[in-house]
């Protein structure tokens, strides 16, 4: 996401082909990334009945004041994580997550997200727990080029990792200027056209710092439990990983998962929990690419719940990264 999408912060990515695939939209959903609220209110003005707005960072209950009345007793706001979605509702018609870092997250300097802008090394998107600041600053230097590795597939990951741990032996690390700084420095120049060099290791450190594919798998679970025969699952993802993750998930759960090989064993046959008109992701078109940027990777998939009871899911099937010594 660059600059020009933190400029319009308030789109919501690909909401035009998800209320085409979930119409007519009806009933009780939840948005497990409310953020400033956009697929909240589409979904409201579309014809849902209620929407729980949830999400972990303070900032989107804060926003919220400035639109949320309007929608009188049609709306809940709850601050907390989706990974535990259904205990906030149940019965749904209808769960959205919309992944990732906000444009409204990386336009704020102080929240650290950004290697655009100097702030704080902070990245909590919850605005509690350990800072980014506290990992790279104290984890082991094998695990930092692992967390590199898996979740920011940067290739450079155990060179940036070394320049980050000779970094910190004489000065902490504590703002985003001075970790892009030491990233950049560790790697060759980029050239015209290619991606800033702290794009993955940003990314990376993002991604460990909120557990973000802990809490995607949760939330895909947690989604399963609460959703109510018929129900919608509809999910943006932004990256490969998360894009893999929640289509292995799918692929699971519909009974689509193919005779396995030697890499990925095959996977005992149980009643789909939910099933899918098409396995093939969204993707934006040219016209909304061009309102907005922000929207260059983003993938939409949706799946409808059948009536089969939930049951949870393994990580490593549905090829969720995980670094040695964290969850």
């Amino acid at each position: 996401m660059g600059s020009a999408a933190a400029m319009s912060p308030h789109i919501p990515v690909l909401i035009g082909p998800l209320v085409a695939a979930v119409s007519p939209v009806s009933g009780r959903w939840l948005d497990g990334t409310l953020g400033a609220g956009g697929y909240t209110r589409a979904l409201l003005d579309a014809g849902a009945e209620h929407v729980t707005g949830l999400d972990r960072d303070p900032l989107a209950m804060d926003l919220a004041q400035s639109w949320a009345a309007a929608y009188g007793d049609r709306i809940t706001l709850v601050q907390g994580v989706f990974s535990v979605l259904d205990r906030h509702a149940q019965s749904l018609d209808g769960v959205v997550l919309d992944l990732g870092v906000s444009s409204m997250q990386l336009d704020q300097a102080q929240r650290g997200f950004s290697f655009m802008k100097d702030g704080p090394l902070d990245m909590r998107m919850s605005q509690e727990g350990p800072s980014a600041a506290e990992l790279v600053n104290t984890v082991d230097e094998a695990v930092l080029a692992d967390i590199l590795y898996l979740y920011g597939e940067e290739r450079a990951s155990r060179r940036i990792a070394r320049a980050i741990v000779t970094k910190r032996a004489d000065v902490p690390i504590v703002t985003t200027l001075q970790l892009a700084e030491i990233i950049e420095g560790a790697l060759p120049r980029a050239k015209p056209g290619q991606a800033h060099p702290a794009t993955r290791s940003f990314q990376a450190i993002r991604i460990a710092v909120n557990d973000e594919y802990g809490e995607l798998v949760d939330g895909l679970e947690a989604a399963e439990r609460a959703l109510k025969p018929g129900g919608h699952l509809a999910v943006v993802t932004f990256h490969s990983i998360e894009d893999r993750m929640v289509k292995r998930f799918l692929q699971i759960k519909t009974g689509s998962t193919g005779q396995g090989s030697r890499h990925a064993p095959e996977i005992s046959r149980e009643a789909p929990q939910f099933t899918q008109s098409s396995r093939k992701a969204v993707a934006p078109d040219e016209d909304e690419l061009a309102l907005n940027p922000r929207a260059r990777s983003a993938k939409l998939r949706v799946a409808t719940r059948t009536d089969a009871p939930a049951r949870p899911v393994d990580r490593a099937s549905i090829g969720m990264p995980t670094v040695k010594g964290r969850r």
